[in-house]
């Protein structure tokens, strides 16, 4: 797993991360304690409704309002404890940071609009009708792409078993990134044979983000130095 390297930056509130992790959290112990059929129909009513691009033009999907707001509903609803578990690790991982530079608000429109889009994204691509692509990762991908942009020459600590030990070492953010992404890409191809995961979300939500990060480079700018009162 990853661990972020801890900075010297000057304390700030950060309220996005923590609610996102707190809505995460609570709608799944919602959905988890109801009886079984009613979890399932959460499910089925929240998650986003793939078909692929054979089912109709970009326009007429879209044209739905119910399949549009899936694209935001399916980011907080996971199958078990684990698919959520993993969601938050990343998204405190790479929330926190990303949140001190972009600032609350925008790391929020970066984790809803991150994830529509590689949810959208999903729904298009995956050529397989009433399957439901549910869970935060494209937005918790999103953040990532985010974060490799802003902090391209940033280490994390990665913690390897080494026998009956485990070993904490740094290593550029860019080389354990660059290589998740590149795992994403290959188990996109590979398919069903890694389970049912929407890989082609995780690809989305990654450029996504890392072409808002690039697009917002004034805005943080302009940010920081209202920050630092010049």
């Amino acid at each position: 797993m990853f661990v972020s390297i801890p900075t010297h930056a000057r304390p700030a509130f950060r309220w996005a991360t923590p609610l996102l992790c707190a809505a995460l959290w609570c709608v799944y112990l919602w959905a988890s304690t109801r009886p079984e059929a009613v979890e399932q129909a959460l499910m089925a009513r929240w998650g986003a409704l793939t078909g692929g691009l054979a089912r109709g033009a970009l326009a007429d999907w879209w044209g739905e309002g119910e399949r549009g707001l899936r694209l935001l509903t399916a980011l907080f609803v996971h199958a078990d404890w684990a698919h959520l578990l993993g969601n938050l690790v990343f998204l405190l991982i790479f929330g926190l940071p990303a949140e001190r530079v972009l600032g609350s608000w925008r790391l929020l429109v970066l984790f809803l609009a991150g994830g529509a889009f590689a949810n959208l994204v999903s729904v298009l691509v995956i050529d397989a009708p009433d399957r439901f692509v549910i869970g935060a990762s494209g937005a918790v991908s999103a953040l990532i792409g985010t974060y490799l942009a802003l902090f391209p020459r940033a280490h994390l600590g990665v913690v390897l078993p080494l026998g009956l030990f485990l070993e904490f070492v740094r290593a550029p953010a860019s080389l354990l990134i660059g290589t998740w992404a590149l795992l994403q890409v290959v188990f996109a191809y590979i398919g069903p044979a890694f389970g049912a995961v929407a890989w082609p979300a995780h690809i989305a939500g990654f450029a996504f983000g890392v072409a808002f990060a690039l697009l917002s480079r004034g805005a943080i700018a302009r940010r920081l130095r209202r920050q630092k009162g010049y």
